[in-house]
């Protein structure tokens, strides 16, 4: 009789300990949802569920995969003007739902790819690259001076370039 109480007193002890590992583990899960995930780094702001590519080697390899045209966001994190854009982008609900259908990149740098600059290096520029890696010169802004430059006040021009981008891969793959 003597080694049944034995197991039962050790079950217990088990069974508590359990218990403290749980509660443990439910305060370490509230710290990690407080911490910004990774994509909300690789955001930058532009949208920080949206899921974004790290680099324009990744950008590529995923948009040719899995069929997705690629929108390249170029920015600078003082410039006012990607600031500004920024701004309408991320807080703009049609957008974000259009652009989570893309593969998304944005840089605070230059690549060494000139496709990326046809006409020049400012910010903020916005390009779009279909799945056979083509640089769509075809989807604009409207200054003719900066043609991949979008102001706040164009963020409806942006939105349907994005459908554009949607829509040109339907009837061309």
């Amino acid at each position: 009789a003597m080694e049944k109480s034995y197991v039962s007193m050790f079950l217990l002890l088990i069974a508590i300990s359990c218990v403290l590992a749980k509660d443990a583990g439910k305060k370490d899960t509230k710290e990690t949802t407080a911490k910004p995930k990774l994509p909300q780094t690789l955001s930058r702001g532009w949208g920080d569920q949206l899921i974004w590519t790290q680099t324009y080697e990744e950008a590529l390899f995923r948009a040719k995969h899995s069929q997705k045209p690629l929108m390249i966001i170029h920015h600078l994190e003082d410039c006012p003007h990607s600031q500004a854009l920024k701004k309408v982008f991320a807080e703009n609900k049609d957008i974000q739902k259009l652009a989570e259908k893309f593969i998304l990149l944005n840089l605070v740098y230059e690549t060494t790819d000139k496709n990326l600059a046809p006409d020049g290096q400012y910010v903020p520029r916005i390009l779009f690259i279909d799945p056979s890696l083509t640089v769509r010169a075809d989807i604009t802004g409207r200054y003719s001076n900066r043609l991949y430059a979008y102001e706040p006040s164009d963020i409806s021009l942006l939105y349907s370039n994005m459908q554009k981008a949607m829509k040109l891969l339907k009837t061309e793959l």
